[in-house]
């Protein structure tokens, strides 16, 4: 498993290689003197989103609290933000072997399998896709401020794609959740001559999920879990709108409708990432803020890198002050959640 990960790393390390070199082909007068002199003039408009960062993960909890709710009554939003912010930041530190730490320390400390709440995480990613989508759609159809920006057209195509996936994904739930083991049963038929225990594997895939849908036990759930993925991607472009005004200058007089499209960009662009170091969610909001909002490329620089520590890093000090006082390696986690994942793939093959 190390193997395939560095060579996931070496990977990502190129391509973010040719990309700095094709964004710094275009800078050819690019000012370093300057950008190293460009910085926020307003800092409370930083803190302020940074506050509201924070809160997206108190946010967070809340939501995995109406998950648990069928199986654990009595948990407590506290309770899960620790795990919250520590799972954060392992992200933030480790990259994708990061990822499943938040729901490996709920499942130990509710105790829970930890396949029944990477269920949880699943299900948690659609509702996060689909309140950005909504949001994202929403500002591009009806909002007067991205019908002023360069490729509109372009925009609008994407928001068409966003719909149908979105739809796509809406209704492939739905079927799981109705006709979840029924299709589960026709994957293992279907696929399992291909290779050993693929059809098994997709399968059992495919019925975790339907479990993590089970924990949306009532419509007034559902509701909930919808306004509170609204309210926190909600936050989220308050806290890149703070950031871009505070640099006090009127190129970054960003409206919210108009910064959905900038989180966008960086939400492509965290696709291509490095542990701790990050580099696809830079270039990606830098390359937006230049050629869509006609940002000079020092200040696109200093914005965009500034945007990533707010939204991406501002949490990594309160999760490592956590980490330590819970006595917690992120390392450690991080192994014990890949060990985790093997043995329970291990179960359900047998």
């Amino acid at each position: 498993m190390n193997k395939k990960r560095y060579v996931v790393y070496a990977v990502l390390f190129l391509v973010l290689a040719v990309l700095i070199y094709l964004q710094f082909r275009t800078w050819q007068n690019f000012d370093w003197a300057r950008f190293r002199e460009t910085r926020p003039q307003k800092w409370r408009h930083v803190l302020h989103g940074i506050a509201l960062i924070y809160l997206g993960y108190i946010v967070r909890a809340i939501r995995w609290k109406i998950f648990l709710r069928p199986v654990r009554p009595k948990a407590s939003s506290a309770s899960l933000i620790s795990p919250t912010v520590i799972g954060f930041t392992g992200l933030a530190l480790l990259g994708r072997p990061g990822e499943l730490i938040r729901p490996y320390l709920i499942a130990r400390r509710q105790n829970l399998s930890f396949s029944s709440q990477l269920a949880v995480w699943a299900v948690e990613r659609i509702f996060d896709v689909g309140a950005f989508t909504v949001l994202l759609v929403s500002a591009i159809f009806w909002a007067a401020g991205p019908r002023t920006l360069p490729f509109y057209g372009r925009f609008r195509e994407g928001g068409f794609l966003l719909l149908a996936l979105v739809a796509a994904i809406s209704l492939g739930a739905v079927a799981v959740h109705w006709k979840g083991e029924a299709i589960a049963d026709w994957i293992e038929r279907r696929f399992s001559h291909l290779a050993a225990n693929l059809g098994h594997k997709i399968a059992t895939r495919l019925r975790e999920f339907r479990s993590g849908l089970n924990t949306i036990h009532s419509p007034l759930s559902l509701v909930a879990l919808i306004a509170l993925s609204l309210l926190m991607w909600f936050m989220v472009i308050m806290a890149y709108q703070e950031v871009a005004h505070s640099y006090g200058v009127a190129v970054l007089n960003i409206r919210r409708s108009e910064v959905l499209v900038l989180m966008g960009a960086s939400m492509i662009g965290s696709l291509v990432q490095l542990p701790g170091v990050g580099g696809g969610a830079q270039l990606a909001t830098i390359a937006a803020l230049q050629h869509i909002f006609d940002v000079p490329p020092e200040l696109a620089a200093s914005c965009g890198i500034l945007l990533w520590l707010v939204s991406f890093v501002a949490i990594v000090p309160v999760g490592l002050l956590l980490s330590h006082f819970e006595r917690l390696s992120l390392r450690k986690l991080s192994a014990e959640t890949e060990k985790a994942e093997e043995s329970a793939a291990v179960e359900e093959s047998t």
